[in-house]
C-alpha cells in the first residue's frame, strides 16, 4: 500500500452502506491520500457498476450446478473481460457527467 500512497491517487467511496461503517472508515483514514465521495444511488456514475452487469449477464448464460462450475465460470467470464471493455467503460465518463449535470443531478 505504501508504493501506492506515492502516487497520490484517490479512492472512489461508493457509499455502500457496507463500506462506511467504522472499522472502514478508519481504515480508510489512515491508509488513503484522498478520499472522493460518490453519491448515493449513483451506479451510473461508477464504471464498475457496468462492468458488473456485463458479467453478471454473461455468469447467468451459464449451466452451473455446483460452487465448483460457479468457481471456474467466474474465473473463465472474468478473464475474457477485455481491456476494450474496460476502456470504454472508463471513456464514457465525460458522457456520463455531462448527463448529470445537465439534468441537474
Amino acid at each position: 500500500m505504501t508504493s501506492l500512497l506515492a502516487l497520490n491517487w484517490i479512492f472512489q467511496q461508493d457509499n455502500d452502506p457496507k463500506h462506511k461503517s467504522k472499522i472502514v472508515s478508519e481504515w480508510l483514514l489512515y491508509r488513503t491520500p484522498k478520499t472522493l465521495d460518490h453519491p448515493p444511488q449513483s451506479p451510473d456514475l461508477n464504471p464498475i457498476e457496468h462492468l458488473w452487469e456485463h458479467f453478471d449477464r454473461k455468469i447467468r448464460q451459464r449451466s452451473i450446478s455446483s460452487k465448483d462450475d460457479l468457481k471456474q465460470a467466474l474465473t473463465e467470464e472474468w478473464s475474457k473481460i477485455s481491456p476494450e471493455v474496460t476502456k470504454n467503460l472508463t471513456e464514457s465518463m465525460p458522457r456520463r457527467l455531462t448527463e448529470v449535470l445537465k439534468s441537474k443531478g
